[in-house]
């Protein structure tokens, strides 16, 4: 079987240390029990937490660790993510995605899990949700972005489906 390297970013050549990491978004029953045990698993304390979220800027291996309280869903996938180091990145991804003819949604300058946020959202053929984002600055509130398709039905990606000011981010 012979395998391929994925193509690196828009915007790189090749891929260095700064080339971002992938986030993994899930949801989980209780809050206080899966930052205890993630805390433990990766040997690093969140980096953020407010009301229903978590996330974690785990070292090694590169990753950001997100978890979205929802109770009913948890131990299942919220959604995946590309975190980039800028804006310019992101805009790279857009032109990139969409010269593949993917279908892209984006969302510039917004806020949502606690973060304003420039990102751009991709639907696997199994459904799930990619985004690629980068952190603009730090919010107080949660944020509201629209929800559509299957994210209305599921709460993706930072809420339930009951919560009218959950959002498709994060």
């Amino acid at each position: 079987m012979t395998t391929t390297a994925a193509p690196a970013l828009a915007s790189d050549p090749a891929p260095t240390p700064d080339g971002g990491r992938v986030q993994l978004a899930l949801n989980v029953e209780n809050l206080d029990e899966a930052i205890a045990f993630y805390s433990r698993l990766f040997r690093t304390a969140p980096a953020k937490v407010r009301a229903g979220y978590a996330n974690f800027a785990v070292a090694e291996p590169p990753l950001k660790l997100v978890l979205i309280e929802n109770p009913g869903s948890g131990g299942t996938l919220n959604h995946l993510g590309v975190e980039v180091p800028s804006s310019e990145r992101v805009h790279g991804e857009i032109a990139r995605l969409t010269a593949e003819g993917l279908f892209t949604q984006e969302e510039i300058g917004t806020t949502c899990c606690f973060a304003t946020q420039d990102k751009v959202w991709v639907q696997a053929p199994g459904g799930e949700r990619w985004e690629v984002y980068t952190v603009l600055a730090d919010s107080d509130t949660f944020g509201s972005s629209p929800k559509t398709g299957a994210a209305a039905d599921v709460g993706i990606c930072c809420g339930t489906a009951s919560d009218d000011s959950a959002s498709a981010c994060c």
